[in-house]
């Protein structure tokens, strides 16, 4: 009987002999690349799956008033973050219905956050209740990759809203994520207008993270390494500003019932004293998630209260830039202090007669600006002529941008040759239009910060500094504080100049005959300057410029109020009671002796931060 061999012949025995040798070879050959080559980047690897790093965001910086009172401050907030490389997407279900989302707005976050790092967590959901973050915390086990952190939003402990000024934050856009470098993340929140975007690089601070060890469904079992790789985040810089907190929220409440401005500067340094954009909002809607319907109503709403009529405005600003046309006739000798004109009530320039609103007489260039004769200021615009006029209105700084640190500003418009030859033609405009030009009509447009420049240059003898809201920057580590350099030019007027302009704005406010009365302030000399600049659209437009002590300028305001009519019947009584308010601590209205005046802002602010 013939038996089979057991693994049939000989040359299939020596087949099956190599492939056996072949199969342990591959397997000690990929042990040796585990143990020996590639052990380094598994161990990586197998840490990342028990370790996790969890993000600790800063403490966004502080904002001061000029006395150290707290204008923006922070509170906690929490939000859902998720790893993307960790998530399963089966849960999508349950994650959208434990934070009342969408699955599809879920999708589209975590698919964003997986195209920016799928293995860096990511904010889903933001300013979370306790509820929510107890359902999170109950899932845990089914949901790998989420978990939840701290952050803070901002809180406004103070009447004073100064939206326009202190702006606020929103999730950061896919342009400026890209623009960002390596700080951002999607989710985060970032500065998009005011003082939180100008100057987010000091506020944001500096992440940190702590380093955690996780089981298997991803729940925190205790520090890594006693926390030896954790990175402790550094807080934001505080922000000690020029503003005063009390002025602010007293001039917003004078400014409710008007769609307008307000800007108060220091005349000594420029710096902001109040900054006022009506209507407002109520900076708080911004701080954590904005309700959808708050948002639209914001920018629906037809009396756009998210525009900053302060700085990015461009009216027309009336009798108030006759100063200018002043000072180029004088500083140039076109005329002095004796020059006079008759006025009869209008000036014939070819076949139109430019009305002014009275008969003022004989005038010379002080009585002009007292009683704000038109016809003065048509005539002495055709001695000067156009580019001196313009010459000296790009020293005083129209035209052109502030550079301000509040924020986005408008140049405005300051007419040129160069403007209406490219606009009508060369040789197709004639000096008719300048006469408008000469009281602040035509095209020339400014905005209230522009004006406040402008009279605290007029205040303070012909310095024209650069407007700011940030006076200091503090690091609360090293509890240095910095100030901020803000640079000034010169208008170049002579002191009899300036005297002759600063005397007729005296006269505005304090003689009889003056338009500005309404602005005076008990027991101090201020000077002034109206304006009722025309609006095609509806009535005219009320301005007022000023400021105050006269012989020791403290406060330069501008107030613009759009369809108010006479600038000395509406925004003048404004301007005063905001002078009085900030020269005396309080309005003495009826209170004969008048309070000391207060300390300068340099001084209140070096005070405020010891």
């Amino acid at each position: 009987m013939i038996h089979d061999e057991p693994f049939g012949s000989p040359e299939r025995r020596r087949s099956l002999t190599i492939i056996i040798l072949l199969v342990f070879a591959v397997l000690m050959l990929r042990l040796y690349q585990l143990q020996l080559l590639f052990h380094v980047e598994l161990d990586k690897k197998s840490e990342e799956n028990s370790v996790r790093a969890l993000t600790k965001d800063p403490v966004r910086g502080y904002m001061y008033d000029r006395y150290g009172r707290l204008l923006v401050d922070v509170g906690p907030s929490y939000s859902v973050t998720l790893i993307p490389a960790e998530f399963e997407k089966q849960n999508i279900g349950l994650l959208s219905s434990i934070l009342q989302m969408e699955p599809k707005v879920l999708e589209d976050r975590i698919a964003r956050a997986r195209a920016y790092s799928p293995f860096l967590p990511a904010r889903i959901k933001r300013d979370v209740d306790m509820k929510t973050l107890a359902a999170i915390e109950e899932h845990l086990p089914v949901l790998a990759g989420v978990t939840y952190q701290v952050e803070s939003k901002r809180i406004y402990p103070t009447l004073a809203r100064a939206s326009h000024l202190l702006g606020y934050r929103r999730e950061i856009s896919d342009a400026q994520l890209a623009a960002g470098g390596d700080y951002y993340r999607p989710g985060d929140l970032v500065g998009v207008a005011g003082l939180e975007a100008r100057y987010e690089p000091s506020l944001r601070g500096q992440r940190g993270f702590e380093y955690v060890s996780v089981n298997s469904r991803g729940q925190i079992i205790g520090s890594f390494e006693d926390g030896r790789r954790d990175k402790i985040a550094k807080e934001g810089y505080d922000l000690l500003l020029s503003i005063d907190g009390g002025l602010q929220a007293f001039a917003e409440s004078l400014m409710t019932n008007y769609s307008g401005a307000l800007v108060a500067m220091d005349p000594s340094d420029g710096g902001i004293l109040a900054f006022v954009s009506k209507p407002d909002y109520d900076p708080s809607i911004m701080s954590g998630v904005t309700p959808a319907d708050q948002w639209s109503e914001l920018q629906t709403n037809s009396e756009k209260p998210l525009f900053n009529r302060a700085s990015l405005t461009r009216y027309p600003p009336g009798s108030t830039f006759k100063m200018v046309l002043a000072a180029a006739a004088l500083q140039e000798g076109v005329i002095d202090e004796n020059y006079r004109i008759n006025c009869s009530g209008g000036f014939r320039f070819g076949n139109r007669v430019f009305k002014d609103l009275h008969v003022h007489g004989s005038v010379n260039i002080v009585e002009a600006i007292q009683k704000s004769c038109n016809v003065f200021f048509y005539q002495l615009m055709l001695k000067v002529g156009f580019d001196k006029w313009n010459e000296y209105g790009r020293r005083f700084g129209f035209g052109q941008s502030t550079n301000t640190d509040t924020g986005e500003e408008t140049t405005g418009l300051l007419p040129s040759t160069e403007y209406y030859d490219s606009r009508y033609g060369k040789g197709k405009w004639t000096q008719g239009f300048l006469l408008s030009l000469a009281i602040g009509q035509g095209e020339v447009g400014v905005s209230p910060l522009q004006m406040a420049r402008y009279v605290a240059a007029l205040a303070n003898g012909g310095i024209v500094y650069r407007p700011h809201a940030v006076e200091f920057i503090r690091n609360k580590e090293t509890n240095n504080v910095d100030p901020v350099r803000h640079d000034s030019t010169l208008v170049g007027l002579s002191p009899h100049v300036m005297g002759l302009i600063r005397e007729g704005m005296e006269r505005v406010v304090q003689a009889p005959g003056g338009t500005g009365g309404m602005a005076r302030i008990q027991g101090v000399l201020s000077g002034g300057k109206t304006g009722t600049a025309e609006n095609p659209h509806g009535k005219d437009h009320a301005w007022y410029i000023g400021f105050a002590p006269f012989d020791n300028p403290k406060i330069a305001i501008a107030v613009l109020l759009e369809n108010s009519g006479y600038g000395g019947v509406k925004a003048a009584p404004i301007a005063g009671l905001v002078m009085e308010r900030y020269l005396y601590g309080q309005l003495i209205r009826n209170v004969p002796k008048p309070a000391p005046a207060r300390k300068s802002s340099s001084k209140a602010i070096t005070q405020a931060v010891r």
